[in-house]
């Protein structure tokens, strides 16, 4: 276990509150990073259905899981064995028959199928097909979008937690710097994030890496304009820049970042857009303290970009931690304007800036932590563009 059981104890606590609040008896809860958040469980076995269930008043979660995968649970998970739940491989891929037939027979043994279940309506391997079962299996239930419940009990971190992220920054920083020393022309992307790849997992001496829930975005050349392009077998080229965004992954908690290379002569408009990029980021990263919003972030770094007349519609940032694919993000709160979650200590969120126009971009990001006074990076990187 990555955290004591008193930690676990807590998030329980935190994420039953949470439930009490918003009138749910029993919470389902699929997606991963949630499953691992509330019980360690952390395994490759998400692309089948697992899930962990709270009751509003039990002092464990439930752990359930594919009998194949089972040992994994009690391997990995803080929890009696007790609340390890399996269902047999006569679920996988037999069709009408689903896991979630079992998991609304243990409802129904355990007469909880009259109460309040609150559903992650919206989460990555919660399909379609789940839900109706639920939904059929259980008639009595009234079932309720749980809104990202855990998620939102997520946002806060604990030292603990921190810990755990400064160890994936240091990581992202060796993958950082193999990019900026690998890409040259004549180099084949696949080449250089093979490498990249082999830094992260390597890690350093004292944190070995881990997969990353998303994969090392390579956009280069004309691609720079498009946003979460992967490596290709083409070549990098002389007088063309790369976008470089990956994460350092540590006990499965991430601390992306992103950096723009330029192959060849230094281009004017490159360098000063991504000056000019880099302002709006510090801009925002400066008014980042306890009490403020993560729209006023937002407002600081859109008032930069204003002054230059750049537009930029998406998004320039949001929560992270744990991750499992495919993302690296929380769902929850998002560095844009109208978002006015209150930033408190032990907020973290990825902050990104990516600037395109039509056949070119650069980009640099920050993994951001809100401090008692203000804030910090969890990398020490800069973010000017590279030029070789």
């Amino acid at each position: 276990m990555n955290f004591s059981k008193e930690e676990y104890k807590a998030r329980l606590k935190k994420v039953q509150k949470s439930m009490q609040d918003k009138g749910i008896e029993l919470l389902i809860s699929h997606d991963t990073a949630n499953m691992n958040y509330l019980t360690g469980y952390d395994a490759w076995s998400f692309y089948y259905a697992q899930a962990v269930v709270v009751h509003v008043n039990a002092e464990e979660p439930l752990c359930w899981v594919r009998k194949q995968d089972s040992g994994g649970a009690y391997i990995k998970t803080y929890l009696k064995d007790k609340n390890i739940l399996v269902y047999d491989e006569k679920y996988i891929h037999t069709w009408p028959l689903h896991p979630y037939d079992n998991l609304v027979d243990i409802i129904k043994e355990k007469k909880w199928d009259k109460l309040t279940i609150g559903l992650e309506m919206d989460s990555h391997y919660f399909t379609a097909y789940c839900y109706e079962k639920i939904k059929q299996g259980l008639p009595n239930a009234k079932l309720k979008d749980s809104e990202r419940l855990v998620n939102w009990a997520r946002v806060i971190k604990s030292d603990a937690e921190i810990i755990l992220m400064k160890s994936a920054a240091l990581i992202s920083q060796k993958g950082m710097l193999t990019a900026i020393d690998v890409i040259n022309p004549g180099v084949r992307q696949c080449d250089a994030v093979g490498e990249i790849q082999k830094s992260l997992f390597y890690g350093t001496p004292e944190f070995g890496g881990e997969y990353s829930s998303i994969a090392t975005l390579l956009p280069t050349g004309k691609g720079t304009s498009a946003s979460h392009l992967t490596a290709t077998q083409d070549k990098f080229v002389e007088g063309e820049a790369t976008i470089v965004e990956l994460s350092g992954v540590y006990q499965r908690y991430h601390c992306p970042m992103a950096r723009t290379v330029l192959l060849g002569k230094p281009d004017q408009i490159k360098i000063d857009t991504m000056n000019k990029t880099n302002e709006a980021l510090q801009a925002g990263i400066d008014v980042a303290k306890p009490g403020k919003t993560a729209d006023d972030v937002a407002q600081a770094f859109w008032k930069i970009l204003d002054k230059y007349g750049i537009e930029k519609t998406s998004r320039t940032g949001y929560s992270i931690g744990i991750g499992y694919p495919p993302d690296w993000g929380e769902h929850t709160l998002n560095i844009s304007k109208g978002d006015m979650t209150i930033l408190e200590p032990n907020v973290t969120f990825h902050m990104i800036a990516v600037m395109q126009f039509g056949d070119w971009g650069v980009e640099a990001s920050e993994a951001i932590r809100i401090t008692d006074r203000g804030c910090e990076l969890f990398c020490d990187f800069s973010k000017d563009l590279y030029i070789k």
